[in-house]
């Protein structure tokens, strides 16, 4: 006998509605608050940002992959537009050779910088400034139990 599927309540449904709605406008929001001040887009920041906070400013493509929203066939593409503008560099593996690191430069470093300037002050007008202190709290909160 199998289970009848169970259906989502109509608070869950709207919960889900409002978390993707909410995700696409902050999206749209900062995209266009980089693209204003002259900024690549958001993506690059999260992969410079993840190999900054690396041992040693370097990851493997899957280990950027793991740490990012961005799917394999893009974040390859991105690295190589990254690598193009000397923010990153590739390395050989030292033990075998057939592996590659994906290497901050410090433009990519300094690029990161001026970006996070932008970023944080549109995150803030955004979210900080919609939100008490303890509403951004809470709001985190309940979302970590998706993470």
């Amino acid at each position: 006998m199998s289970e009848k599927p169970s259906k989502p309540s109509e608070a869950a449904t709207s919960a889900w509605t409002s978390i993707m709605r909410a995700r696409e406008r902050l999206l749209v929001a900062i995209e266009a608050d980089l693209k204003a001040a002259g900024m690549p887009p958001l993506a690059w920041y999260d992969v410079l940002w993840e190999l900054a906070r690396s041992q040693d400013g370097k990851l493997r493509p899957y280990e950027i992959e793991e740490r990012t929203l961005l799917a394999q066939y893009n974040l390859s593409r991105l690295i190589d537009r990254l690598e193009k503008e000397g923010l990153v560099r590739r390395e050989v593996f030292a033990e075998d050779g057939r592996g590659r690191w994906v290497v901050i430069t410090d433009a990519g470093r300094k690029l990161r910088e001026h970006m996070w300037i932008v970023y944080a002050r549109s995150i803030e007008t955004h979210i900080g400034r919609k939100l008490a202190e303890s509403e951004a709290k809470a709001i985190a909160g309940l979302l970590e139990r998706f993470l």
